[in-house]
């Protein structure tokens, strides 16, 4: 699995969220994460959560750390079980830096008490299945009560990577287990 932290800043649209975005933009070939940094404006064509869609749902925020995950495989249920480990590897190396339990995860975000501080979404595409994961990094101008890096004093900078090589990491010894576990006759 390959990582990249993209330097330019990129604003997030949901268009991301296509089949091949990191190969086509940035030559990473295969199963990857990659992040970065930007604005957060979804078009409505891009809300894959039905319920948010209904509800025509506001997602943006004016700066968020973007991790973008693909997985060539087309197992839905396992890319919703990744997702929430992507999530619990955040939350973990949020914690740790915060010296504590401050941050929870509800279904798939993060949260301190009433503030929300991520966006997430997985879905299927033709060929892969993708993941999104949002977290802000300014708290100012989102649709909900909201808190970011930046009111916790942490570098999206070096979140990123702690988060993208755990889990590139946790893939890995998940390929591993398959092959070192054996069957009971």
């Amino acid at each position: 699995m390959r990582s990249l932290f993209i330097k330019d800043e990129i604003l997030f649209t949901g268009e991301q969220l296509g089949s091949f975005w990191a190969y086509e933009r940035f030559d990473v070939l295969g199963d990857n994460i990659v992040a970065f940094i930007g604005p957060c404006d979804v078009e409505e064509k891009y809300i894959v959560g039905i319920d948010h869609f209904k509800k025509k749902t506001k997602i943006r925020s004016e700066r968020m750390l973007h991790f973008l995950v693909e997985h060539f495989d087309l197992d839905l249920e396992k890319a919703i079980l990744r997702q929430k480990l992507l999530v619990d590897i955040l939350k973990d190396k949020l914690n740790h830096r915060l010296n504590g339990e401050v941050l929870q995860r509800w279904g798939d975000d993060l949260f301190d008490t009433e503030y929300k501080l991520t966006v997430s979404a997985t879905l299927r595409t033709s060929v892969s299945t993708k993941i999104h994961l949002g977290i802000n990094v300014s708290s100012k101008d989102t649709p909900v009560k909201s808190k970011g890096l930046d009111d916790y004093g942490i570098d999206p900078h070096d979140i990123s990577q702690a988060v993208m090589d755990q889990y590139r990491l946790d893939m890995r010894l998940i390929a591993q287990k398959l092959c070192k576990t054996r069957s009971i006759p």
